[in-house]
């Protein structure tokens, strides 16, 4: 045994699939619904987009088939593999609620297989200075700790932030009023992880005064006394007043030598008090404080909202409320300390959101994934168009000047290439043309491009997607497009006996396969 710490439930050497009326299924790891690639397909426009993968992307289906695609596939992997810089989720709090747009209660150990195959993924789709903040209460939050040591590494493990949500204890809790939640904040590469410092607040700078009219402007007093043990730190100090202190407070040493005493006091950065006869003091300028102020653990909802603000955020701009947004403000501190303009955003749990209403205005890239289809018409869409069309004033709108712009594109996920009839798998009706070879390229990881008989390329390997039976005159015609040094991979519903004879010869390195039975046991698990 290693001696390392993890987290086991039942089923966690399995896999789940969504079912049809909304709930989950146990299955082996290997199963091709669980490694299948699905095909991100393009439902609509708004704004100014681009049709690429640069785009902003609100993707509605189930989170892990979005990010499997945007990991996997590889147009969407090229961009968001390895690069994405914030994972923020809200993801369910299994607290037994039922909440009319939203599933809120699940079996235990489903929920930790929902958050391990997600959080797999996030960490692939993380670039190596990236974050990932998971929104949670006491419900999971414990189990969901010792979940991400194990993904993530404990190491990479940064804090636990607490967000005060209310300030008025609710009298109908049983026992003790549960005010808050908490936000677990991980990094893909600790070392790697650079934060940004928060805007210095008002109150941090009237701290600093001005009452000798010192020419270098405010500044604020330093204990110039330590605990900590300083070889020079023991000596007299004689005071402008002529006062002698015998040395520094009792179980203490100063900070600084004598000598660098002496030069401080030299350039005036030393003060001794209204009359010249205090203890001595470092004055520390407003003018030299550099950057911001570093974040802390605990935030109220005086700075980053109440609960009860995103509900009204989300009741203004849709006339109707979602059952758990979460303020704008919220969203504002874990953008602003995790990323800068123009990183990329993720959030697989969007709901109402707010994450990617957040991000467009402070000019960051997004990518949200909502599997309610309901929810996405009746509130992420509605409500992403109105920002992107300066029609929301809400929110953090005026604290950061923002008048509309940009875009986004809905995706859907695509339909499973796949159908199980009892024990057989079969491929699914729609598999044809076009679409089948879209799909046939996704599952090998060819990145798709039309071009004569071949549908995509990896390397100098091409790909032959053959809706029908490659017999060796099909192969002879394909292979007869190959450049020198290049090779094929046949992909057919069909082949004839001599045809993988008659390619191996003809084509050296090049192979044919059969789908669906290839194509299946050519999926990854996602570990």
């Amino acid at each position: 045994m290693s001696g390392r710490l993890t987290l086991s439930w039942v089923n966690k050497d399995k896999a789940l699939v969504p079912t049809d009326d909304g709930s989950y299924q146990w299955v082996e790891r290997d199963d091709p619904r669980v490694t299948e690639v699905r095909l991100l397909q393009q439902r609509e426009r708004v704004g100014d987009v681009t049709d690429g993968p640069e785009d902003n992307l609100l993707i509605r289906g189930d989170s892990y088939d979005a990010l499997h695609a945007l990991a996997r596939t590889p147009e969407y992997a090229a961009r968001y593999r390895g690069k994405v810089n914030l994972v923020y989720i809200d993801p369910p709090f299994n607290t037994n609620q039922a909440f009319e747009d939203y599933e809120d209660s699940l079996e235990h150990s489903v929920w930790l297989g929902m958050m391990r195959e997600r959080l797999l993924l996030v960490r692939d789709l993380l670039a190596d200075g990236g974050s990932v903040w998971v929104h949670l209460d006491d419900a999971e939050v414990a189990y969901c700790r010792v979940l991400m040591d194990e993904i993530f590494g404990r190491a990479n493990f940064i804090a636990t932030v607490v967000w005060k949500r209310r300030n008025d204890p609710r009298n109908t809790a049983t026992h003790i009023s549960a005010d808050h939640d908490f936000i677990l904040c991980y990094a893909k590469e600790l070392g790697s992880t650079k934060f940004q410092h928060l805007p210095r607040t008002e109150a941090m700078d009237s701290a600093y005064v001005n009452p000798d009219g010192d020419l270098r402007g405010p500044w604020r007093r330093g204990d110039l006394a330590a605990r900590n043990f300083y070889s020079k730190g023991l000596y007299p100090v004689t005071t402008p007043s002529g006062r002698l202190i015998a040395g520094p407070p009792s179980g203490s040493y100063w900070r600084v030598s004598e000598d660098e005493l002496k030069r401080l006091d030299a350039d005036g950065r030393i003060y001794w008090g209204p009359d010249g006869s205090s203890r001595p003091y470092l004055k520390r300028y407003l003018s030299e404080v550099k950057g911001g102020r570093v974040p802390s653990s605990v935030w109220h909802p005086e700075e980053v909202g109440f609960v009860r603000n995103g509900k009204e955020e989300v009741r203004a701009l849709v006339g109707d409320v979602f059952a758990t947004p979460k303020p704008e403000r919220l969203l504002e501190r874990v953008i602003q300390i995790a990323t800068r303009p123009g990183d990329v955003v993720l959030d697989c749990f969007a709901g109402s959101g707010t994450t990617g209403a957040v991000a467009q205005k402070l000019n960051r890239k997004w990518v949200l994934v909502e599997a309610s289809s309901l929810t996405v018409e009746k509130f992420t869409k509605p409500r992403l168009e109105k920002v992107v069309c300066g029609e929301d004033k809400g929110g953090v709108t005026k604290d950061v000047s923002w008048d509309g712009g940009g875009g986004f594109r809905v995706l859907e996920i695509g339909p499973s290439l796949y159908e199980r009839f009892g024990s057989r798998l079969l491929l699914a009706d729609w598999a044809k043309g076009e679409e089948f070879s879209r799909a046939v390229a996704a599952q090998l990881r060819f990145a798709y491009k039309a071009d004569g008989p071949f549908c995509g390329s990896k390397g100098r390997t091409r790909l032959a997607v053959i809706d029908g039976v490659a017999d060796d005159v099909v192969v002879r015609s394909v292979v007869s497009h190959l450049e020198e040094e290049e090779r094929v991979t046949i992909v057919a519903k069909g082949a004839s006996p001599e045809a993988a004879e008659t390619l191996a010869w003809v084509s050296k390195g090049s192979r044919l396969l059969k789908a669906p039975a290839d194509l299946t046991r050519s999926g990854r698990v996602v570990r």
